[in-house]
């Protein structure tokens, strides 16, 4: 049994090119550093003095930054490539950070949370091109799985040390997210850049500019595409309450710390690792990834649903559990179902628009989410998640279907 598992992993990780596990090495250096988002709620609450609603406010600033760096990401790869844009939002990014730390005001906040999460974001497209761009399609999901996987060890990393060093000064969850963001622009330079340098990745077309999109079929007026990112925005805006009232909720209603919430949340980056590879290995090559994906969006709305069913920190752990499991089954095959509609022209836009669901969900969740919460309380909330998944899983088994 040890053996056959151990073969099992070998064949989910093996036959990938070099370059894809480069790109996974700078995820994961910049995923190590992912402590202010998990925590910011908090931060703005109990170290800022913020209301729930501005916490949420501040999250959908956010959200909307995340939305124009994503738009602008797609755009600047297929223009300039994915090694320029990739570099960039990484370094500028860490700086902003140190800015963020200074931040005072409900504007001053605003103002940096907003142009940080655009700069930020503007990383997403470029590299989720850059990652179809070094692998052959066959290899797609397990190459996109092996990114999430690295992002998601990093986000097991990053929430875990968030949540001690926030328990001493919430200071350090700044300084150190934006010296992970400058270590990360770091290596992109060392491995991807087109000219000189030691030991890097092959790269010629990666971080040239691609060739002028041709004309006909734009992400923007892809019907079948655009009812795709409809139900991924749903699935999103459900799940990207992890980030937003689920940590409020552990706080105010379970009386968790801030080291407790950073290694419940770490909980969920383990099982991603464990477990995501070798789903993607069974299943990627198989037809019928919406069915698939519809699966994963009805597990991530049972497992909030489920925290209305009984009251032990054990039932929160096992909601972790199946709302991880959700993600697993949901998020890499839809980003193969995503890249699978684009050309090498226009790859950018198509991923950028990809992303921009992602960045939407930052926007609706915080603000819904915490409105809900706070007026009707967080079971109606749990359950109105539940629903969502429901809904979703219904949609995507209708587009399957088309």
């Amino acid at each position: 049994m040890p053996i056959a598992l151990f073969q099992l992993y070998r064949q989910a990780y093996g036959g990938l090119p070099r370059a894809a596990w480069l790109l996974a090495g700078v995820m994961l250096v910049n995923r190590c550093g992912t402590m202010v988002v998990p925590f910011l709620a908090l931060y703005l609450t109990k170290a800022r003095g913020f209301g729930m609603e501005q916490a949420g406010d501040m999250l959908s600033f956010f959200g909307l930054g995340a939305i124009l760096g994503s738009y602008l990401g797609g755009q600047l790869t297929d223009r300039f490539g994915y090694f320029k844009v990739q570099f960039w939002s990484l370094l500028l990014g860490g700086g902003l950070f140190f800015v963020l730390m200074l931040a005072q005001t409900y504007a001053q906040v605003a103002v940096c949370v907003l142009v940080l999460s655009t700069v930020g974001e503007a990383f997403r497209p470029a590299n989720s091109a850059s990652v179809a761009h070094y692998n052959p399609p066959q290899n797609l999901p397990r190459a996109y799985a092996l990114n999430r996987l690295a992002s998601n060890l990093g986000f097991s990393v990053g929430p875990a040390l968030g949540g001690f060093l926030a328990s001493h000064s919430y200071d350090w969850l700044f300084v150190a997210d934006g010296l992970t963001s400058i270590a990360a622009a770091g290596l992109i330079w060392w491995f991807f850049r087109p000219e000189g340098g030691g030991n890097r990745a092959h790269q010629t077309a990666a971080s040239a500019p691609t060739q002028a999109p041709a004309p006909g079929r734009s992400p923007y007026t892809d019907g079948y595409y655009l009812a795709f990112m409809g139900l991924v925005l749903m699935f999103a805006t459900g799940f990207f309450q992890l980030f937003s009232t689920l940590p409020l909720y552990y706080k105010e209603v379970y009386r968790l710390s801030e080291d407790q919430i950073g290694w419940l949340m770490t909980l969920n980056g383990v099982v991603v690792v464990l477990v995501e590879m070798v789903v993607v290995y069974r299943f990627g090559q198989r037809p019928g990834l919406l069915r698939l994906i519809s699966w994963g969006t009805l597990l991530s709305g049972l497992a909030y649903a489920m925290l209305n069913w009984l009251f032990h920190w054990s039932w929160l752990v096992l909601g972790m559990v199946v709302l991880s499991l959700g993600e697993i089954f949901a998020m890499p095959f839809m980003a193969s179902v995503a890249v699978s509609r684009a050309t090498q022209a226009n790859r950018g836009r198509y991923m950028a628009l990809y992303n921009m669901a992602y960045s939407a969900a930052h926007v609706l969740a915080p603000a819904l989410g915490t409105r809900i919460a706070a007026a009707w309380g967080f079971p109606t909330l749990w359950y109105g998640v539940g629903a969502a998944g429901l809904l979703t899983w219904l949609g995507f088994r209708w587009l399957a279907k088309r």
